[in-house]
């Protein structure tokens, strides 16, 4: 069964979403996890049921469970939050895939240097109230400049997973 999502503009409900991270440490030995507590995001689905929007992170909201690393994380070593206090995801463009897949095509923004990256999201559920997607994807810190691993302890991606749920916006 396919599911239709209504045209119209979208706001992200930041009470259900969540945007987290996960990143292998310690030469692979540590999983260190955190999550975004700062998120907003809007978009708008097109009568062709094409979708554009933005996500924006708090960068200075990553919470770790641990203050002296979440401190770190936010320092000029990684987000640099101070100069940097936003992480954006725009997507360009996102259309219905096979069964319940949305390929995204987007561009992230970290520490002010922008990708492309693509994605392909799962649609969880949509009705006339609000729609939900779930995606998962990894990015390389180095390609925007999140170069900082002291006695080479940090390698490899870094798993981003994301639950967002969106409902009608006021017109």
């Amino acid at each position: 069964m396919t599911v239709t999502v209504a045209t119209g503009l979208w706001q992200l409900d930041p009470t259900a979403s969540t945007v987290a991270v996960r990143h292998k440490s310690v030469w692979g030995l540590v999983t260190v996890k955190g999550t975004f507590t700062g998120v907003t995001g809007r978009g708008e689905v097109a009568a062709d049921g094409t979708a554009t929007g933005t996500l924006a992170i708090d960068a200075a909201s990553l919470d770790t469970k641990n203050k002296k690393r979440d401190d770190h994380l936010r320092s000029a070593d990684f987000f640099d939050a101070a100069n940097h206090p936003e992480i954006t995801f725009a997507v360009r463009g996102a259309e219905r895939g096979a069964g319940d897949a949305v390929q995204v095509d987007g561009q992230l923004t970290v520490r002010g240097v922008s990708r492309p990256q693509q994605v392909t999201a799962k649609l969880v559920s949509a009705d006339a109230d609000g729609l939900t997607l779930e995606a998962e994807f990894t990015v390389a810190r180095e390609e925007f400049g999140v170069t900082f691993n002291q006695m080479r302890m940090m390698g490899g991606p870094t798993t981003v997973t994301a639950t967002l749920r969106f409902t009608r916006a006021a017109a």
